[in-house]
């Protein structure tokens, strides 16, 4: 593998991001739910005034914060079902 390493794809350094990749372009959570939609009007209202530039800097971090929790999380719980696949 050292002198031929695997090509993950863009996204991803790993087969755990890879499969991340996968899952999310499958089970796309960018949903209109309530709480969603709430949360970004919040921002958006707290930007009210602001250079356009700026709140798209500001939008484009929250939802890069947003989808590196959602891999995490989506990693962590891959692990977890490993470690709970060992055990039994």
């Amino acid at each position: 593998m050292a002198e031929n390493p695997h090509n993950y794809g863009s996204d991803a350094h790993s087969i755990l991001e890879m499969l991340f990749s996968y899952y999310h372009e499958c089970n796309n959570t960018d949903t209109d739910t309530d709480t969603v939609k709430a949360a970004f009007e919040d921002i958006y209202q707290r930007m009210h005034g602001m250079p356009l530039r700026e709140m798209d800097r500001i939008v484009d971090a929250v939802c890069t914060l947003c989808q590196e929790h959602e891999k995490a999380g989506f990693v962590k719980g891959i692990k977890v079902g490993i470690c709970l696949d060992q055990e039994l």
